[in-house]
């Protein structure tokens, strides 16, 4: 198989093969070459066994370039992200990464709000242990039995705010509630955020409304995850305010909110 200019290889070990709950999987992959490139809110692209032609992005949760490793969370779909939670430590994966354009972090020192909604709270453990006790993680899940990283956020020094939709863990309701309220308390000089459209709408308008600067990675379904097949084009505007169209697999999957036409 011809080479790829984004990894020197396509084919990695997992050394790790976790069920977090009904729906998740969590998978730590042997890849040295990719570790050491990974940046937080990049992405990977997964090539299940099996009659697929299509790869499956998923973001990275966890960097560790000591170990040379990469830990990704998923939930399952449909039938190729089934292939995927088949896999077991020991097996091989088809990977292209990393991925993507990821976020842009000031020092250490800065304030930041992490926003995560359902499986787009795993792009925020890199940033949790990025900023440590200087940040505030703020998660949103269906209910009791869809939370997950939680002990992971506070492992890295992060304040974490558990919210459900039904009040079966931490607080009933929206993220947008404690955001609030962590903003009036103490202003952050960063809002992170991945999750929902709604979600990340909601908090790009209040982060606009308090002036402070706001970037989100969003979630499209993709094809090649390259920039090639055009499929996750998403509308933006530049800094004229003109809009135009741009793709999450190459552009994103993170952007400044006030970029996103929302």
């Amino acid at each position: 198989m011809k080479q790829d200019k984004y990894t020197e290889k396509l084919t990695y070990k997992i050394s790790a093969m976790e069920q977090l709950n009904a729906a998740a999987w969590s998978m730590v992959i042997d890849c040295p070459n990719v570790a050491a490139k990974a940046e937080p809110g990049q992405f990977v692209n997964l090539l299940p066994d099996g009659a697929f032609t299509l790869r499956r992005p998923i973001s990275i949760c966890e960097i560790n370039k000591e170990k040379g490793t990469l830990r990704i969370i998923f939930e399952v779909r449909g039938k190729g992200t089934k292939a995927l939670s088949e896999l077991r430590a020991g097996d091989t994966v088809n990977m292209l990464a990393p991925l993507g354009h990821g976020f842009s972090l000031p020092d250490k020192s800065a304030h930041a709000i992490l926003i995560g909604g359902g499986i787009g709270t795993p792009p925020m453990l890199p940033l949790a242990q990025y900023f440590g006790s200087n940040a505030v993680v703020i998660s949103g899940f269906r209910n009791k039995d869809s939370v997950i990283l939680q002990e992971e956020y506070a492992a890295a020094g992060a304040r974490t705010i558990l919210c459900t939709d039904d009040g079966s863990a931490g607080r009933a309701g929206l993220v947008t509630l404690p955001l609030e309220e962590e903003i009036t308390a103490n202003k952050p000089d960063l809002i992170c955020a991945c999750g929902p459209i709604p979600m990340l709408k909601a908090a790009a308008a209040i982060a606009s409304v308090y002036e402070i600067p706001c970037q989100v990675s969003l979630e499209e379904r993709m094809g090649c995850g390259i920039g090639a097949c055009l499929v996750c084009a998403c509308r933006t505007k530049d800094a004229n305010g003109d809009e135009q169209y741009t793709h999450v697999c190459k552009n994103g999957p993170v952007f400044k909110a006030e970029e996103v036409i929302w």
